[in-house]
């Protein structure tokens, strides 16, 4: 009778031990599926409009950006033609008369773009070390270039109907209203690495936009 007993107490505690693993690798699970959620959520994933890219931060790997090109060839993220297109009809309707001049690139046109501004210091009489430095304070690296994205913009003027400086002007008090921002403003140099570049705007969508211009941030300081 004791053997018999002490049997169905073993296996009763067996019993036991196998649903509280189950529990547990369960719960593990839970944790894992939670865990791995969260990666596949973050960056690109939680608001692309919101990726930051200069010399600290590269493209994200596996980045794609939704293509489109416009009427005059340049290429851009569809996602954010419905906004650029108020925006230039808006501005129109008040005199000004906007053209993208630049949108996406590639990484190797990026590549290619570096190396001609490395060339043209070394034509003009700079080492290949003093001309390297020097075309980085002009060009991206590759992979660190917001062009790559496809959501940054270089926005000059219709020259036969307006000015830069009217385009400049009307962009630096209405863009956000459309959800860009002035990417590199003067003044803020030491935060974005870049000099001031009164046509280079960024999409960051409208809510974004107006707490950065409200707040005369840059993205960086906006993120941080």
């Amino acid at each position: 009778m004791r053997k018999i007993l002490k049997k169905a107490i073993t296996f009763a505690f067996l019993i036991i031990l196998i649903f509280a693993g189950a529990k547990l690798l369960k719960s593990r699970s839970d944790i894992i599926d939670v865990f791995d959620k969260a990666v596949h959520t973050s960056g690109t994933d939680s608001d692309w409009r919101l990726i930051l890219v200069n010399s600290s931060h590269a493209v994200p790997k596996g980045y794609s950006p939704d293509l489109m090109q416009l009427s005059n060839g340049v290429y851009i993220d569809s996602r954010i033609y419905p906004d650029l297109q108020n925006m230039f009809d808006d501005a129109r309707a008040d005199g000004i008369y906007p053209v993208v001049g630049e949108g996406y690139r590639t990484h190797e046109q990026q590549e290619d773009m570096m190396q001609d501004k490395i060339n043209a210091f070394i034509d003009e009489g700079y080492s290949e070390k003093e001309a390297k430095n020097l075309a980085g304070e002009w060009v991206a690296e590759a992979g660190k270039s917001e062009h790559e994205l496809g959501i940054a913009l270089d926005i000059n003027a219709d020259t036969s109907m307006c000015t830069d400086s009217d385009v400049y002007d009307w962009l630096a008090g209405n863009a956000f209203r459309y959800g860009f921002i002035l990417r590199y403003p003067s003044g803020s140099e030491s935060i974005t690495g870049i000099d001031y570049e009164p046509w280079h705007y960024r999409y960051v969508g409208i809510d974004n936009a107006t707490e950065i211009y409200n707040n005369n941030i840059t993205l960086e300081e906006y993120l941080s």
